[in-house]
């Protein structure tokens, strides 16, 4: 009963700093996912002759790009996101009322709800004075990522020797698995995003590119990132269409999507391995709660990392050659 005590101390204790120490350690844990990702790549350099640190450099370089290809490709989807900000509020507060006014007969809603919608627009949108005060902040992060990043490509080899020689084969395993799985995955999603804003520019839905890039990023967050596109399409075709039509673009990406998690993935993925789905749930769920958006992306891979590892010690210790490749059941 004490050792159960103390570890669950222990365990608040740990989930308390996690959470106290977000500024430091959310950038740094990211810094390192990205390193065990795009590591492959810095890998293959040093395969050809190159310098330790030049493949740390050209990993670093290839992270970097990659991020501003996403910011300079997402960046005008953005900037048309914020300008449909009001114009969305509008239709959102319009069907709220009429909604209400069908349901309960309270005229006088449309007035409170109308007043709610423009309070909570101005609320969303930040000042001159937050986006001040957040600038240095996230530069800082931004900075312990970036330095995270490289000297985890440049000293990972020796931070994997202070476990042992056979923990570090084992690092290995589980940095190949991860790697493998995500690099997969943002294929896979970024042609889920492309068949959504396709599919949907066929409905008609306005802004298909801003719905496109919405399912690309969602789709890394299992199960809830699915469940909130339906919900906003159900939503955004209630606005658009009447009858049977509101549910033709909830139900074009409920399609998409599970052609993506039925067939697509585990064609490129693979099969052999699968994590536990309330695993996957609560993973992802404890990381949103824990660090926002950035843990709920830090979620998965810390998850598919600690299981390969796991799994290869396992099969390490049975005598047989663990395997790199993992597979998240995806509820279709």
């Amino acid at each position: 009963m004490q050792a159960i005590c103390v570890a669950c101390i222990a365990i608040i204790l740990v989930i308390g700093g996690l959470k106290w120490g977000q500024p430091i350690i959310a950038p740094v844990l990211l810094g390192v996912t990205l390193a065990v990702v795009i590591g492959p790549a810095a890998r293959a350099m040093e395969r050809l002759g190159c310098p330790r640190v030049v493949g740390a450099l050209f990993g670093l370089v290839v992270a970097v790009i990659a991020i501003a290809a996403v910011a300079l490709w997402a960046g005008p989807i953005l900037v048309d996101l914020l300008n449909a900000l009001p114009r969305l509020s509008d239709a959102v507060r319009d069907w709220i009322a009429d909604l209400t006014i069908a349901l309960r007969g309270l005229e006088d809603l449309e007035g409170q709800i109308a007043e709610s919608g423009e309070e909570a627009v101005e609320q969303a949108m930040p000042s001159v004075i937050d986006a001040l005060w957040l600038a240095p902040n996230m530069m800082a992060q931004a900075l312990i990522t970036i330095g995270t990043l490289f000297f985890f490509l440049l000293t990972r080899d020796e931070i994997y020797q202070w476990a042992g020689r056979g923990f570090a084969d084992r690092l290995a395993t589980a940095d190949r698995a991860v790697s493998h799985y995500f690099i997969t995955i943002g294929i896979v999603n970024a042609c889920l995003g492309v068949a959504v804003a396709v599919v949907l520019s066929l409905l008609g839905i306005p802004d298909p590119m801003i719905w496109g890039a919405a399912a690309f990023l969602l789709n890394f967050v299992l199960y809830l990132g699915p469940a909130i596109m339906v919900l906003s399409l159900l939503v955004a075709g209630s606005m658009q269409f009447s009858g049977l039509m509101i549910l033709a673009a909830p139900a074009a990406y409920m399609c998409l999507n599970m052609i993506e998690a039925q067939f697509v993935t585990p064609s490129f993925v693979g099969q052999r391995f699968a994590l536990n789905p309330l695993a996957v749930f609560l993973a992802i769920v404890f990381g949103l709660w824990l660090w926002g958006p950035v843990g709920g992306i830090l979620a998965l891979p810390v998850l598919v990392w600690a299981v390969v590892l796991s799994k290869a010690c396992m099969m390490s210790e049975e005598g047989s050659a663990p395997s790199a490749t993992v597979k998240p059941v995806k509820a279709a």
